[in-house]
């Protein structure tokens, strides 16, 4: 196709654009995390296709976003205490089913 335009009366100009993309450096850390809800979320992050790294990175970029946690976090009043407590000492507890929740 150049040789077409070679003898014409067009001049063809290339123009390259170089795209700069910011290189992020990783670097290792290491945490204590509860073994049963990291494996949870483990599960979780392979279904959605990324890592425990991803998902670790993923949450430090909103803190940045927000300037703090990126959800709300409470401290419970006196009633919710109380209620807590008993549920822990099997006070104030009834079993119950799936099918019973449902209704």
């Amino acid at each position: 196709m150049m040789d077409e335009l070679a003898g014409s009366r067009y001049t063809t100009i290339v123009l390259f654009r170089e795209v700069v993309m910011p290189v992020s450096i990783k670097e290792t850390t290491s945490i204590k995390l509860d073994k049963q809800a990291k494996e949870e979320a483990r599960l979780i992050f392979k279904e959605l296709g990324i890592t425990m790294g991803d998902a670790f990175n993923m949450f430090l970029s909103q803190v940045n976003l927000h300037k703090g946690i990126p959800f709300e976090i409470k401290i419970p009043n006196e009633l919710t205490k109380q209620v807590i407590r008993e549920a822990r000492l099997g006070k104030n507890v009834q079993d119950f089913s799936i099918d019973e929740l449902n209704q």
